[in-house]
């Protein structure tokens, strides 16, 4: 089986944002998965990129992330214009968010955080707990 094509740029200015905010997080690593950069602890909490399917065609959102919130956030979530339900993970609860010049950064480092939040060992949840009481 070959691998999947890597599916991102490098150079892109909000993978560079995103890692920044990620990597702020306790425990946090990163690996290529299904050629996209992908953010985890002990379990993934957020991808770099999506797609969807449309009449049977791929639809690619690459400058997007792949959270997990918790079920009230996603109803709210899935009423903005920039979020999608993305392929193979949407039935899991997973949402898209669009990114462009105008993401404000502080939603979305408080949606890598509750996606985190989800899926994180409970020690890193407690070292994420005293770095921000201090």
């Amino acid at each position: 089986m070959a691998a999947h094509p890597k599916m991102f740029d490098d150079n892109d200015p909000y993978l560079a944002k995103v890692r920044e905010i990620a990597f702020a997080l306790p425990e946090t690593d990163e690996k290529v998965s299904h050629g996209r950069p992908t953010f985890f602890t002990k379990k993934v909490f957020c991808y770099y990129g999506g797609s969807v399917k449309v009449n049977d065609k791929w639809v690619q959102h690459p400058q997007s992330i792949l959270v997990q919130p918790d079920s009230d956030e996603r109803v709210a979530l899935l009423e903005d214009e920039r979020a999608y339900i993305p392929a193979y993970l949407g039935p899991y609860g997973w949402v898209g968010i669009d990114l462009d010049d105008s993401t404000d950064w502080t939603e979305i480092a408080e949606l890598l955080e509750d996606s985190f939040r989800q899926t994180a060992l409970k020690r890193a949840i407690k070292a994420l707990d005293a770095a921000q009481s201090d």
